[in-house]
């Protein structure tokens, strides 16, 4: 499937779909399509099935230090999967595409595929919405561990965690929470992957790429307010007054939030003003 019209179908099927049956692998991959028209995606597709048909052939069983020390085996070792120290904001980090040509990406689109390859296996698991640095939870019928993709899959225990919160921003006194550790949908962690590629887009100038990353995300997310919020206020930045009229709109039939839709409303008057 190369077609761009295609694609977004493809993306809004999955955007329809309950959160326990989102394949974010294939989503994240579509993503990627929609930058390469005439792509062939059939050998990522294989290369996925790959990944999946090695593990399997471990064995893993059902507890979970043997699981995490298969999928790091697999991904890291066999496959060779790492992070990239050397140029981490490079946008090539952030499409599932590359990553899977180069072998080396961002925490959030390496877990994609630690993701995709455990859940090929019916094991439990999920991405960790922790502060500046996505992890992922891996469970067994003996509990449960937190993985870092970044670093070959190893595991990151309670005070490695403690320093790498404080390393990211929380403060020498930052203490691991309940809510650092919490687990992220499917739709949360696509969502997560392209806020990647829109914070470099912003920080780059390029706010036609922010916008376009947006209307991506709405893509698998079309109740997600804060995006159509956002929207609306690029699309103004960009003069496109009615896009930014209708996200705004969309945002305010969605927020529940009172001071931010008494904020887009204020907007919305503002920007109507500019039609006159």
């Amino acid at each position: 499937m190369t077609d761009r019209t295609a694609i977004e179908t493809a993306l809004k099927a999955l955007g329809a779909a309950p959160d326990d049956g989102l394949d974010i692998a294939e989503a994240a991959l579509l993503f990627a399509a929609l930058d390469k028209p005439g792509l062939d995606l059939g050998p990522y597709r294989r290369h996925l099935a790959d990944i999946a048909a090695a593990l399997s052939r471990i064995g893993a069983g059902t507890e979970v230090a043997p699981r995490a020390m298969a999928l790091a085996g697999v991904l890291a070792v066999e496959f060779g999967y790492r992070g990239d120290t050397e140029s981490y904001d490079d946008p090539q980090n952030a499409d599932l595409i590359r990553v899977i040509d180069r072998r080396m990406g961002l925490p959030v689109s390496l877990g994609i595929l630690y993701i995709f390859a455990a859940r090929a296996q019916l094991w439990p698991v999920a991405g960790i919405d922790f502060p500046g640095h996505f992890l992922i939870r891996l469970e067994g019928e003996d509990g449960a561990l937190i993985l870092d993709p970044f670093h070959q899959g190893r595991i990151a225990a309670p005070p490695e965690m403690n320093d790498l919160l404080r390393r990211v921003g929380g403060g020498d006194d930052a203490e691991l929470r309940p809510e650092h550790v919490r687990a992220m949908t499917g739709r949360e962690v696509l969502l997560r992957l392209q806020n990647n590629i829109k914070a470099r887009a912003w920080r780059g100038g390029d706010v036609e790429r922010a916008a376009e990353t947006l209307r991506r995300m709405l893509l698998v997310a079309p109740n997600f307010a804060p995006a159509w919020r956002e929207l609306g206020v690029v699309e103004g930045q960009l003069g496109r007054i009615r896009q930014a009229m209708a996200a705004t709109e969309r945002f305010l039939m969605l927020a529940g939030d009172e001071a931010a839709s008494l904020e887009a409303e204020a907007f919305l008057r503002h920007i109507r003003l500019q039609l006159n």
